[in-house]
C-alpha cells in the first residue's frame, strides 16, 4: 500500500509535461541509470536536493533510505550537472501549459530578462549568496549566472554586472533603475526596458528641464490609456536618450494595488505617502528602444511581468537550500530545478480547484494504468 508521500508524488507526476521521461533521454540526463532505478527515481532524488533544501550528502542518505538511489554525493552532483537541459525543457513546457505565450519579441534581436535573488543556506550560520542571472526568451536559456557574497561593494543588482552584446534588448525590474547601469548597456550598442523606480527617478526633457514624473502620468485619466514622453538621463560619462511609456491600470487593478500598499504599510507600521498611492495606478517603464510604438513596448514588459510571477515563487523557494557552488553548470541546473518547482506550484494552484476528489487527474492516471 502506498504511503502519503508516494501518493503525493503521484499527484506531482501528473502535473509534469507528458514527455518528461522521453526528454530525460533526449537531453542526455539519462544515458545509463547506474545507481537509479528509473528516470522517476532520478527526478525525485534531484528534487530532494533542490526543493527540500538538502545538501548533496544529506540527499544521497535520504535517497538510499527511501530506496530511490544508491549513489555518492559526487555522482549526484554529476547527475545534476547533466540534467541541466532536461530541467530547462520541463520549465519551458510548463510555462506554455500555464498559459504564458513565449513568442519571440516582434523585433529580430535577442530578448533577455535579468533578475536576481538571495539564497540563504540552512542553519543559523548559513551563508547568504546573491545570484544574478539572465534568461533568454522564449527558450528560457540561462545565458549568464553569477554568484557573489551579499557583502561588499559592487555585488548588488545592476546591469553593469552583465556581459552585454550589441543588439540585445535587456529587460529588468525597478531594482535595475539606474542611470549608470542604463548608460553601461547603451554604450555597448544594446537597449534596455526597465520599470521606473519613482523614488529615485531623476530625468530631464530634451530641452534640459527637470521632468516631474507624476505630472506626466497624471494626464492618463482613463483605464488603458497609454502615454509616452521623451526624456534624457544623465549617466556618469554621457547622456542617455529614451522614452517613458506608461499605461493606466484598470480600476479593479488600482484597488488591488492600493490594498497591497496599505497592508504593507500596516505591517511596517508606517504611513503611506499620497504620491505612492498615485504611482501604483500606472505601469511606468523606460526604454532606449525608440522605434517600437509605446503599446508594443508595454506589451514586451507585460511578458516580463508574467514570468516575474514565476520568479517571485522561485525567490521564496531559493531562500532555503544548498546551492551547488562547484561550477556554473551545476548552479544553472539548480536554478532550473527551482524554476521547475515554482512552475509546478503555479500549475497546482491553477488546476487545484478542478482536480478530482480522489486527489489526482483521472486522464493522467488512466494513461499510466497497467492491466
Amino acid at each position: 500500500m502506498e504511503n502519503v508521500a508516494d501518493e503525493n508524488w503521484q499527484v506531482l507526476l501528473s502535473l509534469l509535461p507528458s514527455r518528461w521521461r522521453e526528454q530525460a533521454v533526449e537531453t542526455g540526463a539519462i544515458r545509463r541509470l547506474r545507481g537509479f532505478a528509473s528516470s522517476e527515481s532520478l527526478l525525485r532524488t534531484l528534487l530532494l536536493h533542490i526543493a527540500q533544501g538538502f545538501s548533496l550528502r544529506e540527499t544521497v542518505v535520504v535517497a538510499k533510505l527511501a530506496d530511490l538511489a544508491a549513489v555518492s554525493d559526487v555522482a549526484l552532483l554529476k547527475r545534476l550537472r547533466n540534467s541541466e537541459e532536461w530541467l530547462r525543457c520541463l520549465c519551458v513546457d510548463l510555462l506554455q501549459e500555464n498559459g504564458l505565450a513565449l513568442a519571440r519579441a516582434p523585433v529580430a534581436r535577442p530578448f533577455r530578462i535579468v533578475d536576481g535573488t538571495i539564497v540563504k543556506e540552512p542553519g543559523k550560520t548559513g551563508s547568504q549568496w546573491r545570484i544574478l542571472y539572465s534568461i533568454q526568451l522564449p527558450d528560457l536559456v540561462c545565458d549568464f549566472f553569477e554568484m557573489t557574497s551579499t557583502r561588499g561593494q559592487g555585488n548588488g543588482e545592476s546591469f553593469r554586472r552583465l556581459p552585454v552584446r550589441p543588439g540585445e534588448l535587456i529587460i529588468g525590474d525597478a531594482g535595475y533603475w539606474s542611470a549608470a547601469g542604463i548608460e553601461f548597456v547603451q554604450q555597448r550598442d544594446a537597449d534596455v526596458l526597465v520599470r521606473v523606480n519613482p523614488q529615485s527617478f531623476v530625468a530631464f526633457s530634451p530641452a534640459d528641464e527637470r521632468v516631474e514624473l507624476l505630472s506626466l502620468v497624471r494626464t492618463l485619466s482613463q483605464s488603458g490609456q497609454i502615454g509616452e514622453w521623451p526624456i534624457v538621463l544623465r549617466g556618469q560619462e554621457s547622456r542617455v536618450a529614451g522614452r517613458i511609456c506608461a499605461i493606466r491600470k484598470s480600476e479593479h487593478a488600482i484597488q488591488q494595488a492600493h490594498r497591497r500598499v496599505e497592508r504593507k504599510a500596516s505591517k511596517r507600521q508606517t504611513k503611506t505617502k499620497p504620491e505612492t498611492l498615485e504611482y501604483v495606478k500606472y505601469v511606468i517603464v523606460f526604454t532606449t528602444q525608440v522605434r517600437a510604438p509605446a503599446a508594443e513596448i508595454l506589451e514586451w514588459y507585460r511578458r516580463r511581468w508574467q514570468i516575474e510571477l514565476v520568479f517571485k515563487r522561485l525567490k521564496t523557494l531559493a531562500h532555503l537550500g544548498h546551492l551547488p557552488k562547484h561550477d556554473e553548470g551545476s548552479s544553472r541546473a539548480w536554478l532550473y530545478g527551482k524554476l521547475l518547482v515554482a512552475l509546478l506550484t503555479q500549475k497546482l494552484i491553477r488546476v487545484g480547484r478542478d482536480i478530482s476528489p480522489w486527489g489526482y487527474d483521472l486522464h493522467t492516471a488512466a494513461s499510466e494504468h497497467v492491466a
